[in-house]
């Protein structure tokens, strides 16, 4: 008896295919992650996965209605963000 079950959508993908989904190179997922402007990762075992829902979301964050909508949520680019430093009392 060939019984087959019916295919299950992948819920997590690995970076390449996270990266093929939001239409960027893999390295520029990995530096997103790294400097942390990327989207919510999680690292099963050795490997990092991405939740299809938390690549939408932050996609979603880049969506602007025109040139000129000053959007403050746009996704920024993967580089180090500049950050306040911390002073010591």
């Amino acid at each position: 008896m060939d019984v087959q079950s019916p295919a299950i959508p992948p819920r997590y993908l690995r970076t390449d295919e996270a990266a093929l989904f939001l239409g960027l190179s893999p390295r520029t997922l990995e530096k997103h992650r790294t400097y942390g402007t990327g989207p919510m990762y999680r690292k099963l075992g050795g490997r990092v996965v991405y939740a299809i829902t938390d690549l939408e979301k932050w996609a979603d964050l880049g969506t602007v209605s025109s040139t000129s909508d000053p959007n403050s949520r746009a996704v920024r680019p993967a580089a180090p963000q500049h950050r306040i430093p911390h002073r010591r009392a």
